[in-house]
């Protein structure tokens, strides 16, 4: 629960940040209030199954109310859109780098077309098996969720979630840092070759913060190839819950690391108040 406020906190101060910052009304920071905004989800989401969780746990009581599978929703299609955020911010920096004349692909309305289409996306597939009578009630974790063992619909929510998201941003990665090293073969002039490598600098910072999410999503990861030849450990949610409410805190604080112009921002507008106070006092 503690990581989880932090994360609703720390995206809520991030975004009100970048709306009221004119300097931050770009199409790079849009992105970066892309994936503040569904941090809050998925924070909202976690937070609200913990205080769920914990209740029964305290009175000792295991029921399913009318909002479980509703939480079980929200908790697979947030989770989707915030690694598609990450994502998202890979391809615009691939864009202005491969294709820096396509104006078009780097502005404002196409980028939240992208946008609006993962959050499509994410809330949209999980249908294909919320409303088949697979999400159960389990109540050693309290919670609804897929039973983890080898089915079709793991998979596909796993390769939903996680896989496919991860992958394409590793993918574009390396398809940059190919670009960038021909471009420094071929005559190319000084300002583009430098663009170039500050882009694919910054896609490195989004390939550090998604390793923390590979790194803290290794139990959960093992949890499941588990569940496909044996039964998974009785609190098996439970300990995934830390390691992906941990994950998620510290992709957070790493975000506004690796963001210069939200760091600035809010840096300065800290300093400032600072300063205030200090004038007032002396």
């Amino acid at each position: 629960a503690v990581c989880t406020s932090l994360v609703i906190i720390l995206s809520i101060l991030f975004l009100c940040t970048i709306i009221l910052d004119k300097t931050c009304h770009t199409v790079p920071m849009m992105m970066t209030a892309n994936t503040c905004l569904s941090a809050i989800v998925v924070g909202c989401s976690s937070l609200s199954m913990c205080i769920f969780i914990l209740g029964n746990d305290v009175k000792q009581i295991s029921y399913e109310d009318l909002l479980c599978i509703l939480r079980c929703y929200l908790g697979y299609a947030s989770c989707a859109v915030f690694h598609y955020s990450f994502l998202l911010q890979s391809i615009y920096r691939y864009i202005t780098v491969v294709y820096p004349f396509r104006l078009f692909w780097q502005s404002a309305r196409f980028q939240a077309l992208l946008i609006c289409s993962t959050w499509i996306f994410s809330y949209m597939f999980p249908i294909a098996f919320m409303f088949t009578n697979e999400v159960i009630y389990n109540a050693d974790n309290q919670i609804c969720q897929l039973p983890l063992r080898f089915s079709f619909s793991i998979i596909y929510a796993t390769f939903c979630i996680y896989a496919i998201p991860v992958s394409l941003i590793m993918f574009i990665y390396l398809k940059l840092v190919r670009y960038v090293k021909g471009m420094s073969k071929r005559v190319t002039p000084v300002n583009v070759l430098a663009r170039a490598e500050k882009e694919l600098r910054i896609v490195q910072r989004t390939v550090i913060i998604v390793t923390i999410l590979l790194a803290l999503g290794v139990p959960y990861t093992i949890i499941i190839f588990m569940s496909f030849f044996t039964n998974p450990p009785k609190y098996h949610f439970r300990i995934a819950f830390i390691f992906i409410d941990v994950s998620v805190a510290f992709m957070m604080i790493a975000l506004f690391k690796f963001t210069d112009l939200l760091r600035t921002s809010l840096m300065r507008r800290v300093n400032g108040r600072a300063n205030m106070v200090v004038a007032t006092i002396t």
